[in-house]
């Protein structure tokens, strides 16, 4: 039989047609519902889930000691920083004790306490704010240096009352000062001076005649200077 070209042209395409077409069931040979190991789909289509393995070892060791000591390197650096919080506020106290020297000659102008000669124990503590100033002081003298004291601020002993204690607790609070002792005679006075003046909170222990202590709180407000109280 003889072959013509247009036989041979259809002969090759229908053969190249048959290559191409896959095998019935799936790729390579494959039978539905096979899969390659580690994945493909099961009978149900759902993927398959790896199956779970147990840790090492030496994993699960390594592991457990991070678990505790991770919590525990927070502890103790929230204690330290908690320790050096307390040591701040410690600090910021200790800033608010006297300074236990005979004020200057400015100072003492300035708030107008006229510290007599010969005093001992002397103290004080200058505190400042947008609109305030408080000059808190003390000292011991003689019986003589508190009458001159009384005498160069314009009053006297008639003006101590007794058992007052002119300091309020917030102002003995900043420098620690305790009113509250037993026993102890006190005696106090307040007064008010008009313009920039300073105003004078003072309070005596006179417990021991000779040696009284005296604290006085000198307070600076610069709004009188501004139409203030």
């Amino acid at each position: 039989m003889t072959t013509t070209p247009e036989r041979e042209a259809v002969s090759h395409y229908a053969g190249e047609d048959t290559a191409a077409e896959p095998a019935p069931g799936g790729l390579d040979g494959e039978g539905p519902g096979d899969s390659g190991p580690g994945g493909g789909r099961g009978g149900d289509g759902d993927p398959a889930l790896p199956v779970p393995r147990d840790l090492p070892r030496w994993v699960r060791w390594a592991i457990v000691p991070l678990l505790v000591l991770v919590p525990l390197g927070y502890v103790i650096i929230s204690a330290a920083q908690s320790r050096d919080s307390g040591q701040d506020v410690q600090k910021q106290a200790a800033a608010r004790h006297l300074t236990w020297v005979v004020p200057s000659e400015l100072q003492r102008r300035i708030y107008q306490v006229p510290i007599p000669d010969g005093t001992v124990h002397d103290g004080y503590l200058e505190t400042n704010s947008w609109d305030t100033s408080e000059f808190y002081c003390q000292f011991t003298t003689s019986a003589g240096g508190l009458d001159t004291f009384l005498a160069q601020l314009g009053t006297s002993r008639a003006a101590l009352h007794d058992g007052k204690v002119a300091i309020s607790p917030k102002q003995s609070a900043q420098v620690g000062w305790n009113f509250d002792i037993p026993h102890h005679q006190w005696a106090g006075m307040s007064s008010h001076q008009a313009g920039d003046k300073p105003d004078h909170d003072i309070t005596v222990d006179l417990t021991h005649a000779d040696t009284p202590v005296v604290y006085v709180v000198s307070t600076v407000n610069f709004q009188h200077g501004f139409g203030g109280g």
